[in-house]
């Protein structure tokens, strides 16, 4: 398989603060990367570290091949665009007035194609507009349209729905999809919105106190993923009992329903409950979500 980014043993110590502690990652070429963690787990870090914003405290990384400590590497993160925490843009200037900038700043030789941004990611008709008069979402999108200047074919960011409404975030969400199936560009996005997250990426990297926990793709992320059934009963403390009895795994959702990890006896379960005065409210089937699979995984605490 080819990776677009490989990090060995990449680490980043601040005075008295380990950021990255030996993370190890590969991004494949045409995935979209969810890379997941909870706030201050290391995901920024590790984009800045790429961007050339820091330096590594030890171990290495390579895009496309060239370590970044290499003479090269800066050409390798030309074929890279990037939104860093929040979109660099001119609030005075309109869309395509920042795109124009950005293309100056780039060394681009025409404006060619900055209609063609706009389009793409929904801001052909912003015109006079100033950009600091946009909603989140538009500044969000435009942010988008600045890191594809120059065509690259990988583009890093940040949390990139933080803060967008719902229709901002599907919004978000069709853009991106859009840039890696048309456009084939691999896309690692960070974010600690599981839900969002699970709906788009093709692969994961979860990551923890710096180090990465688990790397794998959306189809082993499925399989990984514990069906379960939902209980809602009279008395949890009894279907506790119960299930303790059977040696059922399950896990207390509240203090009327409960997950249970097994293939349930339907009959033999409701009348091992009627026995504890426990009545059965209601049963149905589920599927662990990314969320749920993290805070196992992780143990605790929420993203």
């Amino acid at each position: 398989m080819e990776y677009v980014l490989q990090t060995d043993g990449l680490t980043k110590r601040y005075r008295g603060f380990q950021a990255l502690d030996g993370l190890n990652m590969r991004v494949p070429k045409g995935s979209i990367y969810g890379f997941v963690g909870r706030n201050g787990a290391g995901k920024t870090t590790l984009i800045r570290l790429i961007c050339g914003l820091q330096r590594p405290t030890s171990g290495g990384f390579s895009l496309y091949g060239i370590r970044g400590d290499s003479k090269d590497i800066a050409r390798a993160r030309r074929r890279m665009g990037a939104i860093v925490e929040t979109p660099a843009i001119y609030g005075n200037m309109t869309a395509v007035e920042n795109l124009r900038q950005q293309a100056l700043i780039r060394g681009l030789p025409s404006f060619d194609g900055i209609d063609g941004l706009l389009k793409l990611v929904g801001l052909e008709d912003t015109g006079k507009k100033k950009a600091r008069h946009f909603s989140l979402g538009m500044k969000q999108r435009l942010g988008i349209a600045l890191a594809l200047t120059g065509d690259p074919d990988f583009l890093v960011l940040d949390e990139p729905v933080n803060g967008l409404d719902p229709q901002g975030i599907a919004e978000m969400r069709e853009t991106l999809i859009r840039l890696n199936r048309e456009r084939q560009i691999t896309i690692l996005v960070s974010s600690h919105i599981l839900d969002e997250l699970s709906r788009l990426a093709t692969h994961y990297g979860i990551i923890e106190h710096g180090r990465m926990v688990r790397e794998l793709s959306a189809a082993a992320l499925d399989a990984a993923c514990r069906k379960c059934v939902r209980m809602e009963v009279s008395d949890v403390p009894a279907l506790a009992r119960v299930l303790d009895g059977m040696g059922l795994a399950y896990k207390i959702v509240s203090e009327t329903t409960a997950d249970v990890f097994a293939k349930v006896n339907v009959t033999r379960l409701v009348m091992a409950l009627a026995k504890e005065n426990c009545e059965v409210l209601s049963m149905s089937e589920r599927d662990e979500s990314l969320e749920s699979y993290f805070i196992s995984l992780i143990g605790g605490g929420r993203p």
